[in-house]
């Protein structure tokens, strides 16, 4: 097993993207996402995704 294998969430499943507006608030910053507002759940701006991913990144 490589150590990516480790790091990678394979099984996590994303909402699909939107279309078009109403696009749905980034629960840290309140900028709008790439998903629709009609999504349930916790959404992240790109920009906020990309930080707590490094957060929570292997540290190897």
């Amino acid at each position: 097993m490589s150590d990516e294998d480790r790091c990678t969430i394979a099984d996590a499943t994303r909402p699909a993207t939107a279309e078009g507006p109403p696009y749905a608030e980034c629960v840290l910053c309140r900028e709008p996402t790439e998903y629709p507002e009609s999504y349930k759940g916790i959404t992240l701006c790109p920009v906020c995704e990309w930080q707590e991913a490094q957060r929570t990144a292997c540290s190897g």
